[in-house]
């Protein structure tokens, strides 16, 4: 039976320092230039403070042409590995493990953000509604796609000479990655489409050269949908396959989750008893030879030691409930029995309630606050913190921005 505090040694050989992880957010909190802001290092001082062994960035992206959202941070060259140290270096203290996620949208990219429009596997448009908030993409060519793989790898590689204790590669929630497993999204009639062989291929060779540019002993992660929950697309049974494609690499820890912004499952879930997606981590577990790790719906410790225990998983995520008690996880290692308060939020007016919007500015609202030493309450003012945000960006800005 696997405890909460029990280290993990990954399969390059690096020891973790207990098994619960902070899941990805997006921060947005990068500079007009893509470099990260001051803001940054405070904020993960204070979750490294917070006793969490395993602490992923939100997405930082491989390509300024090809942000994600505003205030992305980009890693693509020595420019700024100044201000990138000094968030690796407060991201660690107490022996936490700050590791950096990779990403590129693709064609999950709100429309006129990129000068130069989208990329994506294929040149299909999103359906219905989203179709006007997504531009339709153009197809990449394989010289482009191989140029992307270098990219990744290029970032993994500055991310280790920055500090940071790991890379996770992003290949779930309907990002570019992702994009190329999912047969919804790639219809290419190449070495990169059709079976899923060809499908997980880019992914692969992307892991790959990743791990020659940072070496043997430094840790390489992917995160990978469950399913996408959509008709046509990436499913359970394709995403066991790529677990055990993964797990024949080494790859040092998969993390399971579930959705895109088509079907947000990562931010709604099921119903699923241990969180959203532990039923199928169970099985992914099996597959992969690898530690596997399942974030999404985690609220309170009886469950998340449940999970450990029966063997669905072998770390435990959590992102929402440590922006609301960056403490969580210390109160959790110490035997509490600590549950979270985050609930979704409500205001009584149904656009917004409705809407991803408010939760998104409430959540970059209360990460800023964090940063600058403040105690947040769940669910406290959420339209000061939305009014907060939209001074601070924009209205536009917040309405284009989504979660990592």
């Amino acid at each position: 039976m696997t405890a909460p505090t029990e280290p993990l040694t990954l399969p390059c050989g690096v020891t973790v320092k207990n098994r619960l992880l902070k899941g990805a957010m997006s921060e947005a909190l990068g500079t007009h230039d893509h470099a990260p802001r001051p803001e940054l290092p405070a904020l993960y001082a204070r979750w490294a403070g917070g006793g969490t062994g395993i602490l992923l960035t939100g997405n930082v992206m491989v390509d300024a042409r090809a942000l994600g959202e505003p205030g992305n941070v980009v890693l693509e060259d020595e420019r700024h590995l100044a201000e990138f140290h000094a968030w690796a270096v407060q991201g660690s203290r107490g022996g936490a493990a700050l590791w950096m996620q990779l990403n590129h949208p693709g064609k999950q990219a709100p429309r006129g953000l990129n000068a130069g429009g989208t990329v994506a596997p294929s040149a299909v448009p999103y359906p219905g509604g989203m179709a006007r908030a997504f531009e339709t993409p153009r197809a990449l060519t394989v010289p482009e796609i191989h140029d992307l793989t270098a990219r990744f790898a290029r970032s993994a590689r500055l991310a280790q000479r920055a500090g940071f204790g790991g890379v996770q590669l992003h290949a779930a929630h309907g990002y570019l990655l992702s994009q190329f497993l999912s047969p919804r999204h790639n219809v290419r009639t190449d070495e990169y489409g059709g079976s899923l062989d060809n499908r997980m291929r880019f992914l692969l060779e992307t892991f790959d050269a990743v791990r020659a540019a940072v070496g043997p002993r430094f840790p390489v992660s992917v995160k990978l949908n469950s399913s996408d929950f959509v008709r046509g697309g990436f499913s359970e049974e394709d995403s066991l396959a790529v677990v055990a494609a993964l797990g024949e690499r080494g790859c040092d820890l998969i993390e399971i989750s579930g959705g895109t912004y088509e079907k947000p499952m990562m931010m709604l879930g099921q119903g699923e008893r241990g969180g959203f997606f532990a039923d199928f981590a169970g099985r992914a577990r099996a597959a992969a030879g690898v530690p596997l790790c399942v974030t999404g719906g985690f609220r309170d410790a009886a469950t998340i030691r449940q999970v450990l225990a029966e063997g669905s998983a072998d770390v435990v995520g959590l992102a929402r409930p440590l922006v609301t008690d960056p403490d969580f996880s210390a109160r959790v290692l110490r035997g509490e029995d600590v549950s979270s308060e985050v609930r979704p939020l409500k205001t009584g007016i149904g656009l917004l309630d409705g809407s991803g919007y408010l939760e998104i500015a409430w959540y970059e609202d209360a990460m800023r606050r964090l940063a600058g030493g403040q105690q947040v309450r769940a669910g406290e003012a959420p339209l000061l913190a939305l009014a907060r945000i939209a001074a601070e960006t924009g209205l536009g800005a917040v309405l284009r921005r989504r979660r990592a």
